[in-house]
């Protein structure tokens, strides 16, 4: 007779009671908004920023700015890689608690750096928590949710990311135009993110670890208690079906490979590995990011008032907050390629047409509210179709064995390609102009775009072990190559 959870002896992440599921994705989905608010705060806390130190600010130049900008999203890409790796090692929930801590310290060393050199060293550390909460919250929203239901879960944690990011712009918006004397409010935009890290904190003391990473970790009678306590009224035949089926794939996976970046060197590992890096670098190069942080600078040099060009930054964050909602319910019916193609036509489009808006239209109000009205155009296709998408996928697609480390490597890349075009965005546009820079954008999309067409997978409807089947039986060992 199959034993309850009650009847377990209770271990660090097998809580003795029954945690609803909604509950524990609304907690683990804390990280996801931490990332929102962390890489959405800059964007208005720049231009009280670049004021001089006796105004209140840090006095930062170009250089400075993209410095501030880029630090994060290199501690971020390391986060990730060290992340995917603690993940697999030490658990998803325990890696969750950990960042929760780096998070609340790199709040807190921002919003008190009394100078630039503090605030980059601040920023790398909340880049560390950024990247790891990155690389570990859709993995552990994919091994707790039952198959069904799949993407419609992990794409709740783009709906928390760029909740976060609204959360952001509404805070900095508040803030400038209650204080509007107070330029030193900077600190209190960025200090605000230590009050989620903490409720992170808390909340993920009580909640399970996934029963895949118990399953990997040889606790079985763990992995089987959680297994019921997530899927409440399932038949006992089911929930053992279920487990059986995970140890039969580990079991695969450790015949095959111990796990770790050496044994994705070759074969049909490293085809799945090429294919999750260039989800996740190409999800950069739509330039999304480059509106996220620099919207009120873009709109402010377009001919708005610093306080306005804020203010109208709001707009991106409630279209990005609805776009997420919508791609809430389109993953469940839409295949994951078709999605995320009809996000990256979208994308091109909006791109040029900032590119001509900003070209033809002389500066102004006129152009500034004509580049925003675009800049929400790309927000519909990115937030709710190439970035649900790209979190989905790269949650999906890697073998159990191997889901942290390739998780990882993918989203540190995927970092590094960030920290790249956020560091180089500024220095472009003033030597070629936000015309010909977004022009650019336009093109490497078109490229994205032949990418999926040629390489991205469907996985919609399949469980994680079926997902690894199939890629095992088109590219492993005696495949015929294609």
């Amino acid at each position: 007779m199959t034993s309850t959870a009650r009847d377990q002896p209770r271990h660090p992440g097998v809580p003795t009671r029954r945690r609803p599921i909604w509950l524990v994705i609304t907690v683990a989905t804390l990280g996801g908004v931490l990332f929102g608010f962390d890489t959405g705060v800059i964007s208005g806390a720049l231009p009280f920023m670049r004021l001089s130190s006796d105004e209140g600010g840090l006095a930062l130049s170009t250089l400075d700015e993209s410095l501030v900008t880029a630090t994060l999203l290199v501690g971020a890409a390391f986060g990730a890689l060290v992340g995917g790796r603690f993940s697999d090692r030490y658990g998803r929930r325990h890696n969750l608690l950990v960042l929760a801590v780096i998070f609340l310290l790199g709040a807190l060393g921002t919003a008190l750096a009394p100078n630039v050199a503090t605030m980059l060293v601040a920023r790398v550390v909340l880049g560390l928590a950024v990247g790891g909460a990155s690389a570990t919250v859709p993995v552990f929203l994919a091994e707790i949710a039952p198959k069904k239901h799949r993407g419609t879960i992990v794409a709740v944690d783009q709906l928390m990311i760029v909740s976060g990011q609204l959360l952001a712009y509404i805070t900095n918006a508040v803030i400038a135009n209650a204080f509007p004397e107070a330029n030193d409010n900077w600190r209190w935009m960025l200090g605000i993110a230590s009050i989620p890290a903490i409720l992170l904190w808390i909340g993920m003391h009580f909640m399970p670890e996934t029963p895949r990473w118990f399953a990997l970790a040889d606790r079985d009678q763990d992995a089987r208690v959680v297994l019921e306590q997530l899927n409440p009224g399932e038949p006992a035949e089911v929930l053992d079906t279920e487990l059986e089926e995970i140890r039969t794939s580990l079991a695969e996976d450790r015949l095959a490979s111990p796990g770790g970046l050496r044994d994705v060197a070759e074969g049909w590992l490293r085809r799945v590995l090429l294919i999750g890096i260039g989800i996740a670098v190409l999800q950069q190069t739509t330039g999304v990011n480059i509106i996220m942080y620099f919207a009120p600078t873009i709109l402010e040099e377009g001919g708005l008032s610093r306080n306005a060009a804020i203010t109208a930054t709001v707009a991106n964050g409630v279209v990005s907050v609805l776009a997420a909602v919508a791609g809430l319910f389109l993953v469940r019916f839409i295949g994951r390629r078709r999605l995320l193609g009809a996000g990256l036509v979208t994308i091109i489009a909006a791109l040029t047409m900032i590119a001509v808006s900003s070209s033809v239209i002389e500066a102004g109000s006129a152009r500034s509210y004509t580049v925003l009205v675009f800049m929400l155009l790309f927000l519909l296709g990115q937030q709710g179709a190439v970035s649900p998408v790209t979190w989905i996928l790269l949650s999906e697609i890697f073998p159990l064995h191997i889901r942290g480390v390739g998780m990882g490597t993918s989203v540190f890349l995927m970092w590094v390609a960030n920290a790249i075009i956020t560091f180089s965005f500024p220095l472009v546009v003033d030597q070629f102009g936000v015309a010909a820079t977004f022009g650019v954008f336009a093109v490497i999309n078109v490229a994205t775009l032949a990418f999926t067409i040629a390489c991205v997978p469907e996985t919609m409807g399949r469980s994680l072990e079926q997902i690894e089947a199939q890629f095992r039986q088109r590219w492993g060992a005696g495949a015929r190559v294609q």
